[in-house]
């Protein structure tokens, strides 16, 4: 009787330590990577604002200080951003305002125009903004 034991637990352990080192490895695959924007994030209301003959002021209250403000081209400001999701390519757009004097000339370029909305969902959604309840504190 105790070979007949040994002959059945023998073939369960090793089934059970192959699915307990399968598990293992599977999940080892899937690691979660963060979708990481950087630079100017631009709200689309404040962007469809801008019009020729603003003041760098305006602008700058509009859209905040650019990313690129070149010492030698004061009449250029880029507004940059970036953009990788899931380990993938970065997607980089640049946002460029010209200025003729202290007023809006040309806009050019692009903007991420649906991230900033959904980045602040999503980072409501992990904990990375405050709660409405928590600033009653």
């Amino acid at each position: 009787m105790p070979q007949l034991l040994k002959f059945t637990l023998k073939p369960a352990l090793k089934l059970a330590t192959a699915a307990l080192l399968a598990s293992t490895v599977v999940g080892c695959g899937l690691i979660y990577k963060v979708p990481v924007y950087q630079g100017n994030l631009l709200e689309p209301a404040k962007v469809e604002q801008l019009k020729p003959g603003l003041s760098k002021r305006q602008v700058s209250l509009l859209l905040g200080t650019p990313s690129i403000r070149d010492p030698f081209h004061q009449e250029r400001w880029d507004y940059t951003a970036s953009f990788k999701r899931d380990g993938g390519k970065t997607e980089v757009k640049t946002l460029t305002l010209t200025f003729d004097g202290d007023s809006l000339a040309t806009i050019d370029g692009d903007y991420f125009k649906d991230e900033p909305g959904d980045l602040a969902k999503e980072m409501g959604r992990y904990g990375n903004l405050p709660r409405e309840k928590d600033k009653g504190r």
